[in-house]
């Protein structure tokens, strides 16, 4: 289990409403189980817009879908998640081939790519529905991520407390297709450029050797 020094945020802010792009020729439901030889991932870690762009380039992560989870409410809409009264975290569900890349390995991509000391916020966005949020699908994540974030805090790796969440999933609601493959579909809007841009090129050096080919 390897601990690097985090690679800081880059706020999520100003996103507004999504663009009306091409749908994606893709079914989500609210509990997909993966295939023999597959395992799930789901993270909560700010604009689920950002989590999704990151993970995709990780050699092993066979799918990326933006979503929510944490919540009291069946099928959320993203505008009622943006309220933040429904409990509901921005999340992703990854989808990952074990031989290829480890729970232990998504771990350290995660709590590198945002900050996890800050509660209930990822820069400018504020509010639950970014809280940084593992959501184990199994005992096992779940004991992995704890004891991940214990050696996190011991090692002095951020400046203030770990507050990230861990719990068990219960749900998983896919977001509206608008949303998914949202950097890839959109790359030149502004938000893309200004924000998830710089956050990959960061990522895309530090994580160079586990990164798709």
């Amino acid at each position: 289990m390897t601990i690097l020094v985090a690679l800081g945020t880059v706020a999520c802010q100003g996103r507004g409403t999504p663009p009306v792009t091409a749908p994606i020729q893709t079914e989500h439901t609210p509990m997909q189980t993966p295939s023999s030889g597959t395992d799930t991932a789901v993270f909560g870690a700010g604009c689920f817009w950002c989590i999704e762009a990151v993970f995709s380039e990780l050699d092993g992560v066979l799918e990326v879908t933006s979503g929510y989870a944490g919540g009291h409410v069946k099928n959320p809409s993203y505008k009622e998640v943006c309220t933040g009264t429904t409990g509901h975290a921005e999340v992703a569900r990854i989808v990952f081939d074990p031989s290829r890349i480890s729970f232990d390995e998504l771990l350290e991509v995660f709590w590198q790519t945002h900050d996890p000391t800050t509660l209930n916020r990822q820069g400018a966005d504020v509010g639950t529905q970014y809280r940084s949020a593992v959501f184990a699908t199994s005992a096992e994540q779940r004991n992995l991520a704890n004891t991940y974030k214990a050696r996190l805090d011991a090692s002095g790796a951020f400046p203030a407390p770990i507050v990230t969440e861990i719990t068990d999933l219960a749900a998983f609601y896919p977001a509206d297709e608008h949303h998914q493959d949202y950097y890839a579909r959109n790359g030149e809007q502004g938000y893309c450029q200004l924000v998830i841009r710089p956050k990959l090129e960061k990522f895309r050096k530090v994580f160079a050797d586990m990164l798709k080919h």
